[in-house]
């Protein structure tokens, strides 16, 4: 079983989209671990406030496997297949760390956008701060303690529990 770690961001019906999409994990790769939520204005374009979290799950699927899963939660939740990088999202599920492995190709593992924005950063450090990110050689709690403070992250309540299967 892979540990995995999973960056969930919506700015479209961010509420609804982020509750179905939880859900939609939940379904596929069973108990998961939920960080808080943060709203965050979106950055690299115009557009409305994301709702970010993290999200960890134990997978015995092979990473292709999980890349492609995603993508077809993504896809279901109506994400267009040809969406621009910075734009509105109903639902942007990125696979942040599979296990400790490293690579930069087919895909970047860890994401370096871990390292880079505090809407990934404090909802990863805050659910597993003990992860040590095996580039930077540091604790998410440690990497978060030095990342210089973001006054435009919001913590949001979400009211989400596991659908009755």
């Amino acid at each position: 079983m892979a540990q995995i770690y999973i960056g969930m961001g919506s700015n479209i019906e961010p509420m609804r989209h982020v509750c179905a999409g939880l859900d939609a994990l939940y379904r596929w790769l069973g108990p998961l671990a939920v960080s808080p939520v943060y709203r965050s204005p979106a950055k690299g374009f115009v557009g409305e406030d994301f709702l970010n979290l993290v999200v960890g799950a134990q997978s015995p699927l092979s990473l292709a496997a999980v890349r492609q899963g995603l993508r077809q939660i993504e896809f279901q939740h109506g994400r267009p297949q040809d969406a621009k990088k910075f734009s509105s999202r109903t639902l942007d599920l990125d696979l942040l760390s599979f296990d400790e492995m490293v690579l930069s190709d087919p895909l970047e593992l860890p994401r370096a956008e871990i390292l880079h924005n505090a809407f990934v950063l404090r909802p990863f450090a805050e659910l597993a701060p003990h992860w040590c990110h095996p580039v930077a050689g540091r604790t998410l709690a440690e990497l978060w303690q030095h990342f210089p403070q973001d006054a435009t992250l919001q913590p949001v309540a979400l009211t989400w529990s596991a659908p009755s299967t």
